[in-house]
């Protein structure tokens, strides 16, 4: 009898993590997605963390789970609330030499853990990111970035879902 790889025996656990900064009008979407999941329901199998703008923190709550999903704002190009979805491993960059963690991001994070945690890292990585309409200082989303963080947040469930049944 041959066993499956250990890999194939690990169960789900998906991680998801909202960053930005919630005082800079829609750069806060990512938090407020995870707000929202926590009043709607999370799913099973399911993390959710907000972020905030800590990369480490990123690298530290994806650390040991099989699938990571990180919603971000995208910076203003005119199409507010248009949803961007990319493989993590498109968007990962190596971190610039600097004693400053602030300088730490999440496309940082993504490459950093996958060196530092190896198999321990996920091995999917979706990010979702929706266009802003503005990135000043104000609380609060735009219409178009409020309607699409429900769609993202459908979105999420879905991927869930297809991860569960795989």
């Amino acid at each position: 009898m041959v066993l499956p790889p250990v890999a194939d025996l690990m169960p789900l656990d998906v991680v998801v993590i909202g960053c930005g900064n919630p005082n800079r009008s829609d750069d806060g979407v990512g938090p407020h997605l995870i707000a929202q999941m926590r009043e709607n329901g999370v799913p099973e199998h399911t993390r959710i963390f907000d972020g905030g703008t800590d990369g480490m923190s990123v690298m530290y709550s994806a650390r040991g789970a099989t699938h990571l999903i990180i919603v971000d704002a995208r910076v203003p190009e005119g199409s507010p609330g248009t949803i961007y979805e990319v493989p993590g491993e498109v968007l990962e960059a190596p971190p610039n030499n600097s004693l400053n963690l602030h300088d730490f991001r999440w496309d940082h994070a993504l490459y950093a853990g996958r060196r530092i945690y190896g198999d321990a890292f996920p091995k999917t990585t979706s990010v979702l990111l929706i266009e802003a309409a503005t990135l000043e200082l104000g609380l609060g989303l735009s219409d178009e970035v409020s309607r699409a963080a429900r769609t993202v947040e459908c979105r999420i469930r879905d991927l869930i879902d297809t991860w569960s049944e795989a």
